[in-house]
């Protein structure tokens, strides 16, 4: 029997959180100021969400608007508060000015995450070079998933991209053994096509929020993209 897709919903607050597990999601990414793409949430905000919800909580480690590490020394302190909370799974990623990977700065944070697993999310569809970032974040401790739309416009640009990554990811390349979870500019439309690639992995922002980024996460929204993961009408 094939493997159950991951169904990773946004969340900003506790509502979100019990909503979106209501709906079928797997995992949960925590930010927030969606003005600014995701930022790292309060502490005060994941106790209250974890407090809501049992499924696991990956939270967004990225202090400011663009793809810059910023002030390391405050993202790790802000990393230690959040493992001292009891955070255990992450969301991080941070490139050069030259869209390389920052390296000093990813490994940095990574040291104070002691093995925990975590994301390298969409500044990989910045990067100067995607494959060479596959290769230079290749092996350090705990990243299992890329977050990626294939492209920086979004998946419809991307597509073909994620479907060619998913094949290298099949054939075993180094570089590709993580998750592929698939956001940004994801609709439903694209799902048959990609879970027929081998992908699966699917993250899910305003799509599940009727109301957009102002209203809730609505549970008949994730359970519909939940329904059709796994193949069956809602």
């Amino acid at each position: 029997m094939s493997k159950r897709a991951v169904l990773e919903v946004i969340a900003l607050d506790a509502r979100d959180a019990v909503a979106a597990q209501a709906g079928g999601a797997d995992r949960l990414e925590l930010v927030t100021d969606m003005a600014a793409d995701g930022l790292t949430p309060s502490v005060e905000t994941f106790r209250s969400i974890r407090a809501s919800v049992d499924i696991p909580l990956r939270v967004m480690l990225r202090l400011a608007d663009g793809f810059a590490a910023g002030d390391v020394s405050e993202l790790v302190r802000v990393a230690e508060a959040l493992r001292s909370a009891g955070a255990d799974e992450f969301v991080l990623g941070f490139l050069d000015a030259r869209g390389e990977p920052d390296l000093a700065a990813v490994e940095q944070v990574v040291r104070v995450l002691d093995g925990c697993p975590w994301t390298f999310h969409r500044a990989i569809d910045r990067a100067a070079d995607r494959s060479a970032l596959r290769r230079a974040v290749a092996g350090l401790p705990g990243l299992d998933t890329f977050l990626t739309a294939g492209s920086a416009e979004g998946v419809d640009a991307g597509y073909d991209v994620l479907v060619a990554e998913a094949g290298r990811t099949a054939s075993g390349e180094p570089g590709y053994e993580p998750l592929i979870l698939v956001g940004g500019g994801l609709r439903l439309e694209h799902v048959p096509g990609l879970l027929d690639a081998g992908i699966s992995g699917f993250h899910i922002g305003g799509a599940a929020r009727p109301s957009g980024w102002t209203g809730p996460v609505s549970p008949r929204s994730v359970e519909e993209w939940r329904s059709a993961l796994d193949g069956r009408t809602p």
